[in-house]
């Protein structure tokens, strides 16, 4: 697979190895990830939403049964359901990324908590997403992601520059950026989860080396307002 910023790479792309040819792709998986020629999360979260999909639809009849205690079945979706997003610690989100995760969430939460009886008309209603927020206490799907980001972002700034996931963090590239707006980056969210923290132009890096200071900022994360 060939990574490029030009759609058509890697299309008609082959590697030939002895007597093996192997066929140029778009889109690999492995270990469970999925890797595209454009270097996009949104198929990565794609297909764990899919997933996640498929587990609510497994257990829907726990989720809607009566028999069960609502904060059973939270259990049941942060234990179950929540584990497609497992990785999640290097994905970069975008606004869209966060709104498809919000709509999951919430039509995993109306599964849970089901209708509302509407005191005026006196008919059964789907619960709005202010009245969701208050009966599920627990932090949302884009809290959970953010969390887990900025916990991995402090093991790797205290692990060491002999390590390659520390390289390929502070690595910079040599050629130059080509033309066009640059994508968000992956220490982009966590500077704007600083910024909203009020640590805006600090280092993430330099902060995360006391334990205690980062630990107390990755607790914040989980407070933050995520509409």
């Amino acid at each position: 697979m060939v990574m490029s910023r030009n759609q058509d790479a890697g299309r008609s792309y082959s590697i030939r190895i002895d007597n093996s040819s192997f066929e140029g792709v778009e889109e690999s998986r492995y270990l469970g990830t999925t890797f595209t020629n454009q270097n996009s999360i949104q198929e990565e979260i794609k297909s764990r939403l899919k997933s996640g999909n498929a587990c609510h639809h497994s257990v829907q009849n726990l989720l809607s049964s009566s028999l069960l205690f609502k904060n059973l079945k939270i259990k049941i979706y942060r234990t179950i359901i929540l584990s497609a997003v497992y990785g999640c610690e290097t994905w970069s989100l975008t606004l869209r990324e966060e709104r498809r995760l919000r709509v999951f969430e919430k039509r995993v939460l109306r599964r849970i908590f089901g209708p509302k009886r509407d005191e005026v008309t006196g008919d059964w209603r789907k619960l709005h997403n202010d009245e969701l927020n208050d009966l599920y206490s627990s932090p949302s799907i884009v809290r959970m992601i953010k969390w887990r980001i900025m916990i991995w972002a402090g093991h790797v700034a205290r692990i060491g520059e002999r390590r390659g996931v520390y390289r390929v963090l502070m690595g910079k590239a040599e050629r130059k950026r080509p033309l066009g707006r640059p994508g968000r980056k992956w220490e982009d969210n966590i500077k704007m989860d600083l910024h909203e923290m009020g640590c805006k132009g600090m280092d993430s890096m330099d902060l995360a080396q006391d334990r205690d200071s980062w630990r107390a900022l990755v607790n914040a994360v989980m407070n933050l307002r995520v509409p």
